[in-house]
């Protein structure tokens, strides 16, 4: 079953930064999938976020867009996810996922996830 590692959370003040990485991993190939970043906060159902289809499309949830950029480079089989003007209801745990039309139910097996916290 197709799977990713996620990496590249850390704590980061308001405004600031941060890229993470999703690669795939199990001999599955990230070119081949639409893939997906989720996050849960605490106390929250996990939500989606951005999307990144095999035809190199993108696509965000309301809250991130304009500030949030999904990329891939299919030579290292990995998904990005840049992050700019961090705020604090950012804080999460980031996820990425395959998912087919719909972004609402991913396929995949969940990995660990990587922690985000957005704090002064």
């Amino acid at each position: 079953q197709v799977q990713f590692v996620e990496s590249g959370g850390d704590l980061v003040q308001p405004g600031g930064s941060l890229r993470l990485s999703c690669a795939a991993s199990g001999g599955s190939r990230a070119s081949v999938y639409n893939v997906g970043w989720y996050r849960q906060a605490p106390g929250k159902q996990r939500e989606w976020v951005a999307g990144s289809t095999r035809s190199d499309s993108t696509t965000y949830a309301a809250s991130v867009k304009g500030r949030f950029t999904i990329s891939r480079d299919d030579a290292q089989n990995t998904v990005y996810l840049q992050m700019n003007s961090l705020k604090p209801e950012d804080t999460a745990v980031y996820y990425c996922n395959a998912a087919g039309h719909s972004w609402s139910n991913p396929f995949g097996s969940w990995g660990q996830g990587t922690q985000v916290t957005v704090s002064s």
